[in-house]
């Protein structure tokens, strides 16, 4: 049985100015979707791109949860327009802007779930928990925690207030994962990262961290990425 219908190669135009190349999943009509996921790709100055596999094993996932799934490539990479920036804040913004449209079409939508790849959960940190109405999620995943000054042209401030931000708001769900055989971040550097977030001044969000035995940044391995399926499908079941 079909559980959604893709539409590749489509485009957005945001009011950012740019227009984004997009893969949209539909659930089927008569499930009466109310679930919105958004997957964002590792960094492109790296070939990061929504075709990247890891974002393809989840976009299944959520498929199979009744989720509308956007993948998209960010500003200047594959179809869609404009450039890269060097700090980030322009990607955030088109996010924000890509989230918006596709809301103000579906106005029955109630639950956004903001999922973020490497240099791409980065991006997804920047975006704002939503009103009451739209229960809104993040999950980071392989969040580049100890290059992130060199990916952000060192404006790791604007990240860590938005990390605060979220982990401050009653309404926000926050699920860090993580392999502790990440090439990028060491298990010590994302367990000491980890317990200063959980004492953040002011925690009221709903937090949770998973790290996976024996997991690289790129999931590669078929028990790390069964293991990131099965974290991810408990907390949005949850």
């Amino acid at each position: 049985m079909v559980l959604s219908v893709q539409i590749s190669e489509d485009s957005r135009s945001v009011s950012t100015g740019v227009t984004l190349q997009v893969d949209i999943c539909y659930p089927r009509p008569e499930l009466n979707s109310k679930k919105l996921a958004i997957l964002l790709h590792p960094w492109s100055w790296l070939g990061g791109n929504m075709h990247e596999p890891t974002l393809k094993v989840l976009t299944r996932l959520l498929q199979d949860k009744n989720y509308y799934v956007i993948r998209y490539n960010s500003r200047g990479v594959g179809k869609s327009s404009g450039w890269p920036s060097l700090t980030g804040k322009a990607e955030g913004e088109d996010l924000k802007a890509l989230v918006q449209d596709f809301l103000a079409t579906k106005p029955e939508i109630d639950s956004l779930t903001v999922i973020g790849y490497s240099y791409g959960s980065l991006i997804a940190s920047l975006h704002p928990v939503l009103n009451p109405k739209v229960k809104t999620s993040h999950i980071l995943l392989s969040y580049p925690i100890s290059p992130r000054g060199l990916l952000t042209m060192f404006h790791t401030g604007m990240y860590s207030l938005a990390l605060r931000d979220i982990l401050c708001n009653p309404d926000a769900r926050l699920l860090l994962i993580y392999g502790d055989k990440d090439e990028f971040t060491s298990k010590s550097k994302y367990n000491e990262w980890v317990d200063t977030l959980g004492q953040t001044d002011g925690l009221k969000a709903k937090f949770d961290v998973v790290p996976v035995m024996d997991a690289s940044h790129f999931w590669q391995s078929d028990g790390a990425r069964t293991a990131l399926q099965q974290a991810i499908d408990n907390w949005i079941s949850s």
